[in-house]
């Protein structure tokens, strides 16, 4: 039986498979689902900005209507809806003693007061939703991302994966903050209108003919900037993508002198961005300028036209000026929009990478009635005839073989004959056939991948250090490992001497990949962190590839007591860490070619012989060197 990771799936469609929509209903409906929570928070703010919206309609009727008309000009026949502050201003001051435009005065700053406090609590608890929603989608992405199998990560690259979460992240932020801050600029537009309307039809309709000329340049805008926004995104991804590449192989850059290779490619690659960011802020300029000259203009034709109604007494002078201040308010709406599209369209987009990387379905497939395993495995591993393909070539054909409980197995073969394969396929990260592989019996298919990974304890050559402390390195979050489980596994291993040579012992804070630790201190600490969590498999693929003399004497020792209480399986190519184990396995291009003890494939004069024969010559050449 065989599998093969390769799918039909199109990996490029994680990244290029975008409408460009300015508005994306769909997407914003999906996205309810994490601002639900909060709609409390959101009604709050969507009253306040209501509340903010009446009282500048209120304010600009103050300064006109009440003072100049009613106080200054003294005008009975008022036609504009005043919302009763005529009324309210003659009543205080009449009670108070005060004069009317003292009171007007009064009025006017306690409006003022009340509009800033709602537009700042507006903002404040708009904030508190968007912040929290994200921070749950955020949590919820990472969550999603965590799960997708071996095979997700080796078609798409980290640094795209990466830019969802942060960048485009982000991008969401500025989508539903822009999204409010429309609504708080759209509502004093309807109140504005009204109010507009009530004073004179024919200058308002003169107004709007303005709209729908803004409306077609904004449409003009959108379509010929759609392209250029995702062009913009898509570089975004790319410079992040180069950025973490290069810094992830930051020693091999400086090692090979390849500094300016990186920079010249890296400059490339940011001009290319500079080169799409300049354009969007170019034709940004542009639209912002001519939208800006359009209210201008509007201004210009209302004061001429309204002029003469003002002489013939067909409106008053604060309604005049009434007017010239709701185009501020007619017109802001659009400009403001306008300033939006940018913003819009990359948050649509990175909206649409987001809930791509969400729907991405590819998974591990559990099993829907999972075994419960017993408490102590006995470490019997089977293989049958299984056979697997990353892509279309096979890389193992046919691997039949049982390792018994406690058996120390070791596995050698050329690079590429399917070593390391063979332990994948047993913690379950790519998937395989049903009836392949069996531990204790029990096809791994029928084992929840995460209990099964809980009873193979694996030991890679490369091994990843977290930031935080050595014990949190090694207890991984399980709070069932108590402080004298860790400093016993550590002992066992013999990484205690190095630890608590250390300034804070255990509680030492590690950098970033461990990099204050030598290779063989961070081996060791490897060591201790599966020894902590007691598997009852244990799996050492090239653990002493890399370290040093003393190091590797040290990690021998543990790992001579380790491998005789449980099931051992040791990937190696240094053929003298393995002479020990109960049976060597040899690959060749995926099929078992050789199988015995140490001794038995010496006198067999196979291809283990001749990997022994030459690594001890290469040996002796590299002592004489010495």
């Amino acid at each position: 039986m065989s599998i093969q990771t390769k799918s039909n799936r199109d990996y490029s469609a994680f990244e290029a498979d975008l409408s460009g929509a300015i508005l994306n209903t769909r997407l914003l409906i999906r996205l309810l689902k994490w601002m639900r929570p909060y709609w409390f928070t959101l009604t709050v703010s969507f009253v306040l900005v209501c509340v903010s919206s009446f009282f500048a309609i209120v304010l600009l009727l103050i300064s006109s209507i009440l003072v100049i008309d009613h106080i200054l000009q003294r005008e009975v026949n008022v036609i504009v809806p005043d919302f009763g502050l005529i009324n309210l201003t003659e009543g205080l001051a009449h009670s108070t003693g005060f004069s009317q435009l003292f009171v007007a005065c009064v009025l006017y700053a306690v409006a003022q007061l009340v509009w800033a406090v709602a537009v700042h609590y507006h903002r404040v608890t708009l904030t508190h939703a968007v912040v929290n929603g994200l921070r749950d989608l955020r949590r919820d992405l990472f969550q999603h991302l965590e799960t997708r199998p071996a095979s997700f990560y080796d078609n798409v690259a980290v640094g795209r994966v990466m830019t969802r979460v942060t960048n485009d992240i982000e991008a969401l932020y500025e989508l539903l903050r822009g999204l409010g801050s429309l609504i708080g600029e759209f509502l004093p537009f309807c109140f504005a209108l009204v109010v507009m309307l009530r004073i004179n039809l024919e200058m308002s309709l003169v107004l709007l003919v303005y709209l729908p000329l803004l409306a077609v340049i904004t449409v003009i805008f959108r379509r010929y900037t759609r392209r250029l926004f995702r062009l913009v995104r898509q570089s975004v991804s790319a410079l992040n993508q180069n950025l973490q590449e290069n810094l992830n192989g930051l020693q091999v850059v400086q090692i090979s002198g390849r500094e300016d290779f990186n920079y010249r490619r890296y400059q490339r690659i940011n001009a290319n961005n500079l080169g799409f960011e300049t354009r969007s802020m170019r034709h940004e300029t542009i639209y912002t300028s001519f939208n800006e000259n359009i209210a201008s203009m509007a201004i210009g034709v209302i004061l001429w036209f309204a002029g003469g109604k003002v002489l013939q007494e067909v409106i008053t002078l604060g309604g005049l000026i009434l007017f010239t201040r709701f185009i501020d308010m007619l017109f802001h709406p659009i400009v403001v929009l306008g300033e939006q599209i940018n913003i819009l369209f990359r948050a649509m987009a990175s909206g649409e990478r987001i809930f791509q990387a969400l729907d991405w379905d590819e998974s591990l497939h559990e099993p829907e009635n999972p075994v419960t395993l017993p408490e102590r495995l006995k470490g019997q591993i089977e293989f049958r005839n299984l056979e697997f393909a990353y892509r279309e070539e096979p890389v193992l054909k046919g691997v039949s073989l049982t390792i018994q409980p406690g058996e120390n197995l070791a596995i050698v073969g050329t690079t590429g004959s399917g070593k390391s394969t063979l332990i994948r396929l047993l913690n379950r990260f790519y998937d395989v056939p049903d009836g392949c592989i069996f531990l204790d019996g029990i096809d791994i298919n029928d084992i929840r991948s995460k209990d099964l990974r809980q009873r193979i304890g694996v030991v890679l050559q490369d091994f990843h250090i977290f930031s935080g402390s050595i014990h949190d390195n090694i207890t991984l979050g399980d709070s069932s490992l108590t402080r004298a489980t860790v400093i016993a596994a550590s002992q066992y291993v013999n990484a205690d001497q190095f630890i608590e040579a250390l300034p804070d012992g255990y509680d030492t804070q590690l950098s970033e990949r461990g990099q204050n630790l030598s290779q063989g201190q961070r081996q060791l600490l490897a060591f201790a962190r599966v020894l902590a969590a007691n598997p009852e498999i244990l799996v050492l693929d090239e653990a002493t590839a890399n370290i040093d003399t003393e190091s590797e004497l040290l990690i021998q020792d543990a790992m001579e007591v380790l491998t005789t209480t449980r099931t051992s399986i040791i990937i190696a190519h240094r053929l003298q860490t393995i002479q020990n184990s109960d049976r060597v396995l040899v690959l060749d291009h995926g099929r078992i070619a050789e199988l015995g003890t140490h001794d038995e494939l010496l006198q067999a004069k196979g291809i283990y012989h001749t990997l022994h024969n030459f690594q001890f010559r290469q040996d002796s050449i590299d002592s004489d060197s010495r």
